[in-house]
């Protein structure tokens, strides 16, 4: 019988570097087209967007402030964003969130504004 679930513990995932700071991908496209799940620790994250991806941000711990679209607002710990898709975003500070992306991010999808 074939399973047709995924079970993933992040601490038994290696993060890896991305624009925001460091991301451990627990689901990522290769598992499903549907969604992907990150937990991202975000540093001083670069301005990009995602052409086809709208993202959900939820602050686990830390704090910071947010850049989405025109708006710098603070994030801190239940702090939930909603971030559309070609809307540009950067997250600045030290905090970590788990990230949620629909459809699943395409590798290809992050367009930098920043150098």
């Amino acid at each position: 019988m074939s399973r047709n679930y995924l079970v993933r513990r992040i601490p038994d995932l290696q993060g890896v570097p991305c624009p925001c700071g460091t991301s451990t991908r627990a689901i990522t496209r290769k598992d499903t087209d549907i969604a992907n799940v990150h937990v991202t620790q975000i540093f001083e994250a670069k301005k990009h967007f995602h052409k086809r991806c709208t993202e959900i941000y939820y602050v686990l711990e830390g704090q910071g402030r947010m850049e989405v679209g025109d708006d710098v607002f603070d994030v801190s710990p239940g702090t939930v964003v909603l971030i559309p898709a070609g809307t540009p975003h950067a997250g600045r500070g030290n905090f970590k969130i788990l990230l949620v992306g629909v459809p699943a991010l395409e590798p290809d999808d992050e367009y930098l504004l920043e150098a």
